[in-house]
């Protein structure tokens, strides 16, 4: 692992944040996982405006300059090779519950190589399950964010590593598909595209608007609503996406197989262009 503190690089075990940090306290951070190939941070732009924005709603301090030449400087150290980032900002030290001075935040880049899905996976799909636990917002006045409070992701995701499945579904009230743990859904019928909409329960991924902007250069039917979890039993395809994984094959929900196609395959062929 690579990482770099506020632009200078660290060891993995230096300590960085006091014990007083709001990371540390109530899990309030901000980040983004990006990926690096062929010395490039994919989707670098969408995934920066991403986080600013979010800082600037939550009051969070965002050096955009400072992380973009902290970012390049980090991979050029971590070389040639394909690449899991993650940028982290805190707003640094609390007194109680009153937010710091915005000279007080700071940010953390960890660079490791990337753990992708084996190449049959992508092939033959993946399981899926439903998660046990509902998908929360505590702001939920606000449009989902990458929060560092990700309890309910973290054990979602717990829980499909233990029923050996790569990815843990989040099912709202009357039974409304949301998105994954760590990944937005897609479904397929009649060449029909068909995702969960945006809201305060669903992120707006970057490989998902990619997919979404791929669709309508290609003439693709595409709807953007609420999605029963009957629709995902009945699809012709299903996949998920993230900025890692990119688009990657649904073979089965809970047991219940759902048929890999033919256009999950080309949507992985042209994020991967």
């Amino acid at each position: 692992m690579i990482c770099n503190h506020n632009g200078r690089f660290i060891h993995p075990d230096e300590a960085v944040a006091t014990p007083r940090d709001g990371a540390w306290l109530y899990g309030d951070t901000l980040f983004e996982t990006m990926k690096a190939c062929a010395g490039e941070i994919r989707f670098r732009p969408q995934h920066l405006d991403r986080i600013e924005v979010s800082a600037r709603r939550l009051a969070f301090p965002f050096a955009r300059e400072r992380i973009l030449e902290a970012l390049d400087r980090t991979l050029q150290q971590a070389g040639a090779g394909t690449w899991k980032i993650r940028l982290t900002v805190s707003r640094g030290a609390f007194t109680g519950l009153t937010l710091p001075p915005q000279d007080h935040g700071h940010f953390l880049i960890e660079v490791d190589p990337a753990r992708l899905p084996a190449t049959d996976d992508y092939q033959q799909g993946v399981a899926c399950v439903l998660a046990p636990n509902r998908r929360v917002n505590p702001l939920s006045h606000l449009p989902q964010m990458k929060r560092g409070n990700y309890a309910d992701c973290l054990y979602a995701a717990d829980f499909a590593r233990r029923h050996g499945a790569r990815e843990a579904l989040f099912v709202g009230v009357d039974d409304l598909l949301l998105e994954g743990a760590t990944s937005n859904l897609f479904l397929v019928r009649d060449n029909l595209l068909v995702t969960p909409e945006l809201g305060d329960l669903v992120l707006p991924g970057i490989i998902r608007a990619r997919v979404l902007e791929l669709a309508g250069e290609w003439g693709l039917r595409t709807e953007q609503r609420a999605v029963r979890l009957e629709e995902l039993h009945t699809a012709d395809e299903a996949f998920l996406t993230n900025s890692l994984i990119d688009a990657l094959p649904i073979a089965s929900v809970e047991g219940r197989e759902i048929g890999t196609g033919p256009l999950t395959q080309k949507f992985r062929d042209a994020l991967q262009k």
